[in-house]
């Protein structure tokens, strides 16, 4: 009676739906065709995410010894003591960045130009292209010529995006006991490197799921104008415009003061930013010089956490143009949601702690595809062996 139980045949088990079978299909060769783009994007997305703090410990002039506020030196004579020292150089705008940092001087050329607040010196001049650029320019695209890697880099960030989707229902248990529990939410570290690469690939995978999702998506609002339109008006963005159309601003049409010189209004508009307007970081300023006269003049302030706030200033009466940006925290969730699109991306929305929970992620996300790899190299080995 045995020896005809041993003979019978075990129940065939259930054939993988349609769906499963063309989700795996899909995971499995987009994962393939997008793996090494991902991988690049995930390792140069580590080290960007700690540019500054690694420029500050690595870049003297970026540093100097803090003072008073009221030692500050103004945009005008920054100004003068950049072109004394390059005569020939044209000067666009002056980058404040705190009391105990040096004022990046935007000129037109390959060299960057920083500056001490407080005596005018220029403290460096260095290449634009260094090693962050260089990463940035992978990051972004690939090495290659804007156009061409751009389209490359956003397409591939929104396959991962579908790749991330397939994987959690390639990873979800059938049934849910203690051995699909483990084999889900565990790795077994002692185990051999094929079971171990597999437990990386397919538990990191589940662990980093929603931040992964948040920073490619982030990156694809960066990307695709239609879908960055798209979020806009789902997240309540249509109101935003409804408000807009009705809302009435007053600008004087006859000025009773004559126009100002460029540089002294340049020095008005920083003290009045700094004074009156900023909230966050008031010695954190950008004011950019117009090249045409009529042009409107140009300050960035509230730059905190990868959040920033665009201002914008009559060139004749000086006043603050209606199409200036709020303080960040008394916008919509909209407008938030769009301007802290660029912080949720690189993870500075939280400071330091969200920045080393992001670099993990990424990190995470730059190993899937390669895990991923060597799962379907194995099989494959596997598949010869048993022809």
């Amino acid at each position: 009676m045995s020896l005809i139980k041993k003979q019978n045949p075990k129940p065939p088990n259930k054939q993988k739906s349609r769906f499963s079978k063309i989700n795996a299909w899909l995971h499995l060769w987009l994962g393939l065709a997008s793996g090494i783009i991902v991988f690049i994007m995930g390792i140069t997305g580590c080290l960007l995410v700690f540019e500054q703090e690694i420029k500050t410990l690595t870049a003297p002039y970026l540093n100097v010894e803090a003072q008073s506020p009221d030692k500050l030196l103004p945009p005008s004579q920054i100004y003068a003591a950049v072109h004394k020292a390059l005569p020939n150089k044209e000067i666009h705008g002056v980058w404040y960045n705190g009391l105990d940092k040096s004022i990046k001087v935007d000129i037109e050329s390959d060299s960057l130009i920083y500056v001490n607040p407080y005596n005018g010196k220029i403290t460096g001049m260095v290449h634009h292209e260094d090693f962050f650029h260089f990463m940035d320019e992978g990051h972004r695209n690939l090495w290659l010529d804007r156009e061409i890697g751009s389209q490359i880099t956003a397409w591939a960030t929104f396959i991962f995006f579908f790749l991330l989707i397939s994987g959690l229902i390639l990873w979800f248990p059938k049934k849910w006991n203690k051995t699909t529990k483990n084999a889900s939410f565990k790795i077994k570290w002692d185990a051999k490197f094929k079971r171990l690469n597999y437990d990386l690939h397919n538990v990191m995978g589940f662990y980093t799921l929603i931040l992964a999702m948040l920073i490619a998506f982030t990156g694809m609002l960066m990307s695709f104008h239609w879908l960055r339109e798209s979020t806009y008006w789902i997240s309540g963005g249509w109101a935003d415009e409804k408000d807009k159309k009705e809302q009435v601003v007053s600008i004087k049409d006859t000025l009773s003061k004559p126009q100002l010189e460029k540089l002294a209004a340049a020095d008005f508009i920083w003290k009045k930013v700094r004074r009156e307007i900023a909230k966050e970081n008031k010695e954190a300023v950008i004011i950019h010089f117009p090249d045409d006269p009529k042009e409107d003049f140009y300050a960035c302030t509230d730059m905190n956490k990868g959040v920033w706030r665009d201002l914008y200033f009559d060139s004749k009466s000086l006043e603050l143009l209606s199409k200036s940006q709020n303080y960040i925290n008394d916008e919509r969730f909209s407008k938030w949601l769009m301007r802290s699109n660029y912080s949720l991306h690189i993870g500075a929305i939280g400071g330091l702690p969200t920045k080393i929970i992001y670099f993990t992620a990424s990190l995470i996300c730059a190993s899937l595809p390669i895990t991923g790899f060597y799962i379907w190299w194995g099989r494959k080995k596997k598949q010869k062996t048993r022809v």
